[in-house]
């Protein structure tokens, strides 16, 4: 039979509660966080450590340094490195957990069958019971709920971008140190050939009877110096390569093929504005989703200490050929309400308000940490490439001198009027220059690689975002 009129009208009054519960508070908004979590940071309107231009930080950072082996090695990384799939993995989890949020503002349907019979003939009882449940939000702790995980999902959304940037700048930085180490066993070669060439002018001039035999063996033992030195830079090599083949997924067996030169510096990029950094950086933006989530479990702790009304609805069909039933008429339908208030329970629920209160200032914390650390790395790579690039000119000049002074020191000892140890000290700052000069240059490309991470800059086209859970 139907259900009775006034039993359907109560359902539809609930139902209508259940919309139209108590509307929720909202997180803090962005400029509302970073008052409450960097009151003491004054954030100025351009950055203190270079003249950047103020234009909207450009993406597609990877392109800049025009090298397509770079390119392809990112690729491979998205695809098969470990942390960022587990990163992926993440993602997938927290979507997950939204549509279990979500599904408790759903109505609870579930379905019991039954059925009998006795020894030696049918019958018994048989039955089937609909019964459906829901719980009334009145006070918004289901809703709550689902808002924390929608701004959980969409912080480790963040941290997966974040993740993605992460690896394509520690791929391109990887692979620098590889091309350094490869030019650095370029330089102490030549290095070593200049030393055997000092020794055999040593033991020609011995051997004519105008050199003596103390500066052959400073010369035999500068060779081996620099013998043992290419060792270590050739196992430095191989750490390298191994070093990159891991972040690939690859086996490190030291077979990456690496380029023979470093890329060209790119020009110069637009920096935009310390004000702007906190909303575009994925790691800022997470910790900011955070602090909303975290503001909204204790929302749902609140509303946890309030009383639960459930609506509950059933039908059933019930026969039996053993016993007579009382009520006969099929199907027969019921509506309820239920309604569940915490009286006591050892204040575990104030003190589940007072840890999800703590865990939100914790989130604050966390999100001022965060964005000190962004402006801290954006200043420091601006600082270092500036720096760096006087370096450079520096150490140019000073190769160009050191060339000559061991030209010319080359050509006294031959004639004999320095030492050998003078043409050793001559060679041991050229290549020392070398050195350096190449390290600089290495260094000044990681530096803008941080300087793009740090910015929040993209490496690529914009990331296909994770399918957001619905």
């Amino acid at each position: 039979m139907r259900a009775p009129t006034y039993r359907v009208s109560i359902l539809a009054t609930a139902l209508a509660v259940a919309v139209t519960g108590c509307a929720l508070n909202p997180p803090p908004t962005a400029s509302e966080l970073q008052k409450e979590a960097l009151p003491h940071t004054s954030i100025p309107p351009a950055w203190k450590a270079a003249d950047g231009a103020a234009a909207p930080v450009a993406d597609r950072w990877l392109a800049s340094f025009d090298d397509p082996a770079l390119s392809a090695l990112v690729d491979e990384a998205l695809l098969y490195n470990a942390d960022l799939q587990a990163a992926a993995a993440r993602v997938e989890q927290a979507a997950g957990y939204v549509k279990v949020a979500g599904g408790a503002l759903l109505p609870s349907v579930g379905v019991v069958g039954t059925g009998g019979g006795k020894s030696g003939g049918s019958g018994g009882l048989d039955g089937i019971w609909l019964n459906a449940s829901l719980e009334l939000d009145v006070w918004g702790r289901l809703r709550y709920g689902r808002a924390a995980a929608e701004e959980q999902f969409a912080a480790v959304a963040a941290d997966y971008a974040y993740a993605r940037q992460s690896l394509a700048a520690t791929i391109a930085r990887s692979w620098f140190l590889a091309i350094e180490a490869g030019l650095q066993r370029g330089i102490a070669q030549q290095a070593l050939r200049s030393a055997e060439a000092l020794l055999r002018v040593a033991q020609d001039r011995l051997r004519v009877g105008i050199g003596n035999e103390q500066a052959v063996a400073e010369a035999s033992a500068g060779v081996g110096t620099y013998r043992d030195n290419l060792r270590q830079i050739e196992q430095a090599r191989e750490q390298a390569l191994r070093a990159l083949e891991l972040l690939l997924g690859r086996y490190p067996a030291a077979e990456v093929a690496v380029t023979d030169r470093l890329s060209p510096m790119p020009p110069p990029v637009p920096v935009g504005m310390p004000s702007q950094l906190l909303e575009r950086r994925p790691d800022v933006v997470a910790a900011e989703r955070r602090v909303a989530a975290a503001f909204d479990r204790v929302g749902e702790a609140r509303a946890a200490q309030l009383p639960r009304i459930s609506l509950t609805a059933g039908v059933s069909s019930v026969s039996s050929d053993l016993i007579e039933l009382k009520d006969t008429s099929n199907p027969i339908w019921s509506v309820g309400a239920n309604l569940i208030a915490p009286l006591y329970q050892g204040g575990a629920l104030r003190a589940q308000v007072e840890i999800r209160t703590a865990e939100q200032k914790q989130a604050v914390t966390n999100y001022a940490r965060t964005g000190q650390r962004a402006f801290g790395e954006v200043e420091n790579a601006l600082a270092a490439e500036s720096t760096l690039q006087a370096r450079a000119a520096i150490l140019e000049a000073t190769i160009r001198d050191s060339e000559r002074a061991l030209e010319l020191a080359r050509i006294q000892y031959r004639v004999g009027t320095i030492n050998l140890a003078t043409v050793e000290q001559r060679q041991i700052a050229l290549y020392s220059a070398r050195v350096g000069l190449l390290r600089v240059q290495t260094e000044r490309l990681a530096q803008r690689v941080n300087l793009y991470l740090a910015l929040g800059g993209s490496f690529d086209l914009p990331a296909v975002e994770p399918v957001a859970a619905k």
